[in-house]
């Protein structure tokens, strides 16, 4: 059945504070992961690093997929002197961005044309922070907002995080006008500044949250629990949601390392490919997020979640179609990279919302830490072979290929919306969590 709901009541849900607080905490938590893989990676390649030396600081971001093992600390830990005036989300906040500060701070220091040793450091420094900042900023988003606001909410994270790659993307002309190190000075100004938002947020009741007496009481409630909880509310359902929540974004994330290389192959020049994937990119992504959070409220989460597998289906397939044409016009590249960040976007608010719907309070951080690293760990180790798959089947192959990676999830969602429990369908309220 769905809800009552007028159009305008789903508008004004997006201009309350809290709201901007999310904004601004998703671009906190999106500046730092385009600074590790983007910037850093083009700042090293114009010093005449080694690309085999710039292809190992990619598994620094390994750190956002095993973030799983260090959030039931930032669900339970207190920081001495900071937790008991900031509380437990706002305080790991803090100390998590003052670590971001430090990371940048420590590349902005440094000489890639000399040694890479800091660089690594720095960037091992930002990573780590920037992953602990992703666990409290999920946590404080799960337990700030009622259920009905979860979508919203995913929406307005989206949005900062989209705001950060654009933001991310000033770099660049800083350091064309400057050098990299200034520009890594600025953007961890930019960091400091946004930052101070964790001053000005509520920081959500502990009544779900307990200390524990014992490091076994500690084990069995960070541990053993969180994992028995999903098991307590989906029962023999919970492999078929794992498996859903570890196959819905692969197809997206295999065709991506091949989009790049596939736009010069087919003859696009730099100017065409930055102006539509930096410049007009985001937009869409954007968009697609904000009608995504509309209409769960209308139509429900399950029904939008499969919407948004099938749109991605659909996108990653014309990437397949731009791979053959002769004439690279850009309105070709417009429109393909459009839709897929319309898809993109739209899959992924409703993902995110999904995802807040399975966690339980009581484990906010360390639940949804283990579903993130769960997807992200599945498709970031198939990414690593893509160059193989495209070298040997061909780029129209392939892009086809990686499409068809995201039917299982289109089977999977349908059949856990007919047939599976209520605790997967719907996101979770305060009054039935």
């Amino acid at each position: 059945m769905y809800k009552n709901t007028s159009w305008g009541q789903v508008l004004q849900s997006y201009l309350h504070p809290k709201m901007l607080g999310m904004m601004s905490l998703g671009f906190a938590s999106g500046l730092p992961y385009m600074l590790i893989y983007s910037e850093l990676a083009f700042w090293m390649r114009k010093e005449g690093v080694d690309l085999s030396v710039i292809g190992f600081f990619a598994w620094i971001g390994l750190a956002y997929t095993f973030k799983v093992f260090w959030a039931p600390l930032v669900d339970r830990l207190s920081i001495p002197f900071l937790t008991a005036r900031m509380g437990q989300r706002r305080s790991w906040m803090l100390f998590a961005i003052i670590g971001t500060l430090v990371g940048m701070l420590t590349i902005a220091a440094s000489d890639p044309s000399t040694s890479v040793r800091q660089l690594a450091l720095g960037a091992v420094i930002l990573a780590t922070a920037g992953a602990t900042l992703d666990i409290s900023i999920d946590a404080w988003r799960i337990e700030a907002a009622p259920g009905d606001d979860q979508t919203n909410m995913a929406a307005v994270y989206v949005l900062g995080y989209r705001l950060a790659i654009i933001g991310a993307g000033f770099s660049y002309i800083v350091a064309g006008l400057t050098n990299w190190n200034i520009a890594y000075l600025v953007m961890a100004t930019v960091m400091a500044v946004n930052g101070l938002i964790v001053f000005f947020i509520k920081e959500p009741s502990r009544g779900a949250r307990r200390k524990a007496r014992s490091l076994g009481e500690a084990i069995k409630e960070n541990v053993i629990d969180p994992f028995f909880s999903f098991v307590g509310r989906l029962g023999p359902w919970t492999p078929i949601v794992f498996l859903l929540v570890a196959t819905y974004l692969i197809s997206d994330k295999t065709m991506g390392p091949m989009a790049r290389p596939m736009y010069q192959t087919v003859g696009y020049t730099e100017i065409q490919v930055g102006l539509v994937s930096s410049f007009f990119g985001p937009w869409p992504v954007i968009i697609g997020g904000f009608i995504s959070g509309a209409i769960s409220i209308k139509f429900g989460l399950m029904r939008c979640l499969i919407i948004g597998s099938i749109l991605m289906v659909i996108t990653n397939a014309a990437f397949a179609w731009l791979s053959t044409i002769s004439d690279p016009k850009t309105i070709y590249l417009f429109v393909t990279v459009g839709a897929d960040n319309l898809a993109q976007g739209f899959a992924a608010t409703i993902f995110i919302a999904y995802l807040s719907s399975l966690c339980d309070l009581k484990f906010a951080a360390t639940q949804y830490a283990f579903l993130s690293a769960l997807f992200n760990l599945v498709g970031k180790t198939m990414s690593g072979f893509t160059g193989i798959m495209a070298d040997k089947m061909g780029f129209e192959s392939f892009f086809l290929f990686s499409a068809a990676l995201g039917i299982p999830a289109i089977i999977l969602a349908i059949v856990i919306l007919i047939f599976g429990p209520d605790a997967s369908k719907g996101i979770r309220t305060r009054e039935n969590p």
